[in-house]
């Protein structure tokens, strides 16, 4: 069963529509109603409206859990700032808010995606630097790292949300079909 972690974000509302067109099962907790995470076979980590050191930690424990009983886990948007600070990256606050579609490249190949995909981004922050520990799957004109993948896991961050687009969306099919 998947796991979507609710950290608030209005766009929670639209992974949980797309589910819904799946067959997969799945539950939505918000995530300070997470209490075993052994009952889950794959998480998505969504989006947040604000910082909350409580949520931080709890989303980390999360991603842990995730790499030790190797879960297939995608953070989306602070869910991929989550992962990466989690596990050695950092962030930064962007210029400029990011807001709208956008076209990313994907630059190397992986499960989730391939070529130019349109996407909705809706951030201030994004991650500024990776662990050497994950790979650069996809990068576009603002930031770097669009999508990133753990090395040897089937753990991924956007920074955009994926729910929010028809490529999203089909990224969001093969992730959880993983």
């Amino acid at each position: 069963m998947l796991l979507v972690v609710d950290n608030g974000s209005v766009y929670t509302k639209s992974i949980l529509d797309y589910l819904r067109t799946t067959d997969v099962k799945f539950d939505k907790l918000a995530f300070d109603e997470i209490s075993n995470l052994d009952n889950y076979s794959s998480i998505i980590i969504s989006g947040r409206r604000q910082n909350n050191l409580q949520m931080n930690a709890i989303n980390a424990k999360t991603i842990k859990h995730a790499l030790e009983h190797h879960k297939p886990l995608l953070g989306i948007c602070y869910g991929a700032e989550i992962l990466a600070l989690t596990l050695g990256g950092t962030i930064k606050k962007m210029k400029a808010a990011r807001q709208g579609l956008y076209k990313i490249d994907v630059i190397k190949d992986n499960p989730i995606c391939t070529g130019k995909i349109n996407v909705f981004e809706s951030h201030s922050y994004m991650v500024a630097k990776l662990d050497s520990t994950f790979k650069q799957i996809a990068k576009s004109s603002s930031c770097e790292f669009e999508i990133f993948q753990l090395n040897g896991h089937n753990i991924f961050g956007t920074q955009f949300h994926p729910e929010m687009s028809e490529d999203g969306k089909t990224l969001l099919g093969k992730f959880i079909s993983i």
